[in-house]
C-alpha cells in the first residue's frame, strides 16, 4: 500500500500532463507507446526516469509525468459505476471519523473510489469490507484498486446484496453509498459498536429526508447531521484572480450519525414537545462552555 519512491520502473501507472494540464493516465510497459492528439510518447523515455521528467511528443509537445494522487487516479480511472468525487471522499473519511486500525463496513463498492480512501485511511492494521450487489462492478473495483494500490490483504470485497441483511457486527464504522439506506438503519445499529460512526452518500434531499427521519425515530443514534460540499477552484495569474468559470457543485449529501443506546423522546430530532433550536443551544452550550475543572 506504500506510495511508490524513486525512479519509474515497467508496470507503475502514473499521470502525464501537458501544457494545457490535461491529464492522461497511463501504465508504463517495456517497449510500449502512447499515441494522443499530441503525438505519440515511448515509455522507454520514462521508464527508469524520476517524478517530474519532462518529455516531448512525436509531435513536440511537452509532457510532464508523475505518479497519480488519489485524487487524480479516481478521476481517470476506469469505471462502471459514478464515482464519489474527491472533495467528498475527503469529507467522508473526515466527518466519519475513520481512523488508522479501524473495521470499516461499506456496501455499494462501485468502481472503488470510497474503497482507496477508506484502506488509506484504516491503513495495515485495519479492515474494510465492502460489498457491492454487481458482479461486473466488483470486478472493476478490484482491479482498479489493485492497479493503484497493489495487493491490499486488508481488504475484503464481497458479491451480495446488503439489503438482505447485515452479516457482519462489532464494526468501528459502517459507510453506505446505496439508494435506499433508511432499510438498514436497524441493521446498522446491531452491527455498530457503541459510539461507532454511520456515514452515507445521497444525490437527493428527499433521500436524506427519509434517512435523517428513520435514523431519528429508531433511536440509537445522535449527532446525526448532514452537509454538502461544494468545491470553487480560484484562477490566479499575474494581475489576474478571481474564481474560475466551473466549479465542482453539488454532487451529493452526505449524512453521518453516531450510535449509542436508546435516547429518551427529548434527545431526538423530533419536532414533538420539544423545538429544535431548544436542543441545538443547549447541546452547543455544553459543548462549548463545560470544562473538565467545573462541576456538572
Amino acid at each position: 500500500m506504500s506510495q511508490e519512491r524513486g525512479a519509474f520502473n515497467a508496470g507503475e501507472t502514473v499521470i502525464m500532463m501537458d501544457l494545457k494540464h490535461r491529464l492522461y493516465l497511463v501504465t508504463l510497459q517495456a517497449g510500449g507507446k502512447y499515441s494522443y492528439h499530441g503525438g505519440t510518447v515511448s515509455f522507454d523515455d520514462i521508464i527508469g526516469q524520476d517524478e517530474g521528467v519532462v518529455l516531448n511528443s512525436s509531435h513536440n509537445r511537452s509532457l510532464t509525468v508523475f505518479r497519480p494522487s488519489l485524487a487524480q487516479y479516481v478521476l481517470k480511472m476506469p469505471r462502471g459505476a459514478q464515482v464519489i468525487y474527491p472533495k467528498d471522499l475527503a469529507a467522508i473519511v473526515m466527518a466519519a471519523d475513520i481512523f488508522p486500525g479501524a473495521v470499516v463496513l461499506e456496501a455499494g463498492t462501485g468502481s472503488g473510489a470510497l474503497t482507496m480512501a477508506l484502506l488509506r485511511a484504516v491503513g495495515p492494521e485495519g479492515r474494510v469490507i465492502s460489498e457491492e450487489v454487481r458482479e461486473d462492478f466488483a470486478r472493476r473495483a478490484a482491479t482498479n484498486i489493485r492497479r493503484f494500490m497493489g495487493e491490499v490483504p486488508q481488504l475484503e470485497i464481497r458479491v451480495r446484496d446488503i439489503y438482505e441483511g447485515v452479516d457482519v457486527y462489532d464494526v468501528d464504522r459502517v459507510v453506505l453509498d446505496l439508494p435506499q439506506p433508511w432499510r438498514l438503519v436497524d441493521a446498522i445499529a446491531k452491527a455498530l459498536r457503541p459510539g461507532g460512526y454511520f456515514a452515507s452518500y445521497l444525490p437527493t434531499v428527499l433521500q436524506v429526508k427519509q434517512l435523517v427521519d428513520t435514523l431519528s425515530h429508531q433511536g440509537e443514534f445522535a449527532l446525526i447531521e448532514t452537509t454538502e460540499i461544494l468545491e470553487r477552484p480560484w484562477h490566479v495569474a499575474d494581475m489576474s484572480i478571481r474564481p474560475e468559470h466551473r466549479m465542482v457543485a453539488h454532487t451529493g449529501f452526505l449524512t453521518v450519525a453516531r450510535k449509542g443506546t436508546r435516547f429518551f423522546p427529548r434527545m431526538r430530532r423530533t419536532h414533538e414537545g420539544t423545538e429544535a433550536s431548544d436542543l441545538d443551544d443547549e447541546s452547543t452550550s455544553d459543548l462549548d462552555e463545560t470544562s473538565a475543572d467545573e462541576p456538572v
